[in-house]
């Protein structure tokens, strides 16, 4: 725990100047480590509110920067998950006029130091909108897990916050990739193959940060390590697919841990990648794609069973007031409808051949989906196109 916190201390720069808004659940490692041991470790503030309500975020924010002289410092360090900035975006058209100008100034770059969000996939439609309101402050993205605490983060500089990209190994983490298909170690280098496809790759994790055991578990325990061949220690498989990309204008910052090749997240290899008539897709992908059309307010993308291709592509969405009224002949937003948007966007093959509407995703206390998609008969009123 102590080496996370130096990790994230590194990379983060937090600082006795930093005052940091809590507002995630106590249970997990986002609220702890990240929120909690960091900050406190570096001698920064915490204030808590709890449970989350938006309008008393808002209200906190704003409070420096309202006409009415205020006590209280402003925020400059918020990491929450991304369903909570979905609802701050949501209810800040309801706030008083002089709110939101104090609170888009209280989000501003020079004010808000650092806005991170993790624990599920940002939708890009979500980065942007936030962007805009707070007048340009980037959301910084980064991956972890229970037993690792963070292990890959983009940096502190605008230009390292590339959409859909977890960015580099931070300080002390070492990471690799391996193929999913061969079990070969993707050197740097060798990110594509023969036939000029990206190589998938699961992550695993090795370094100080990183958890010693699952507690009275030694059967866990060494199913989920493997030794490394240079006898510097096990690597941690972490269960999650990645690939590794060049983005030219990245990496150019002063943070000497935030460079070369980026990470971009595809999934859990057991439930986000789906293989569909020899194809392997990535479901954060078409999720993503989904959130960026103004008919869908939420969505899932699950494996759904196909006796053909093994596996198809289904989607649950939440409609949005436009969806409800977008599809042929001002009726409902369609599977045909939603197909012929994302044929705009994405390969045949990754287009979603099912789709279910829905009035609820359930989502668990980190804003992550608990849809299960093989429950009951969910799949049998759905639309076949």
């Amino acid at each position: 725990m102590i080496a996370q916190a130096q990790s994230l201390t590194t990379a983060w720069n937090y600082s006795q100047e930093d005052r940091l808004l809590h507002v995630l659940p106590l249970h997990h490692i986002h609220g702890t480590i990240n929120a909690i041991l960091a900050p406190l470790l570096s001698g920064s503030t915490i204030e808590f509110i709890f449970p989350f309500n938006a309008t008393a975020v808002w209200t906190r924010f704003a409070a420096p920067f309202l006409p009415t002289p205020t006590s209280l410092s402003k925020i400059t360090f918020f990491t929450v998950v991304p369903t909570v900035y979905n609802r701050l975006i949501a209810t800040f058209p309801d706030l008083p006029s002089e709110v939101q100008a104090a609170a888009r100034a209280a989000i501003s770059p020079e004010n808000l130091r650092l806005n991170i969000s993790g624990s599920a996939a940002l939708p890009t439609p979500t980065k942007k909108k936030w962007a805009d309101l707070s007048n340009g402050n980037i959301l910084l993205e980064r991956y972890g897990m229970t037993e690792v605490g963070m292990a890959l983060s983009c940096g502190l500089d605008n230009a390292d916050r590339v959409d859909a990209s977890v960015g580099w190994p931070l300080p002390s983490v070492e990471v690799r990739l391996v193929d999913t298909e061969t079990h070969e170690v993707i050197v740097p280098g060798e990110e594509l193959s023969s036939d000029g496809k990206e190589r998938h790759g699961e992550i695993q994790l090795r370094g100080p940060t990183i958890f010693k055991e699952y507690w009275m578990n030694p059967t866990a325990t060494a199913k989920e390590h493997v030794e490394g061949e240079d006898g510097k220690g096990p690597w941690f498989k972490t269960g999650d697919v990645a690939v590794r990309r060049d983005v030219p204008t990245a990496g150019r910052s002063d943070q000497p841990w935030a460079k070369g090749p980026m990470y971009f997240i595809l999934g859990r290899l057991s439930a986000d990648i789906i293989k569909s008539g020899g194809e392997k897709i990535s479901a954060l992908e078409v999720e993503r794609e989904l959130l960026s059309l103004p008919q869908v307010a939420e969505c899932a993308v699950v494996a759904v069973p196909s006796g053909k291709w093994g596996h198809k592509v289904g989607a649950v969405v939440m409609l949005t007031p436009m969806g409800m009224t977008a599809g042929r002949n001002g009726g409902r937003w369609s599977p045909l409808d939603m197909r012929k948007a994302m044929k705009e966007k994405l390969a045949g093959y990754k287009v979603p051949q099912i789709m279910k509407v829905v009035d609820d995703i359930p989502r668990n206390a980190m804003g992550k989906s608990k849809f299960c998609p093989f429950s009951g008969s969910m799949w049998t009123v759905a639309s076949v196109v």
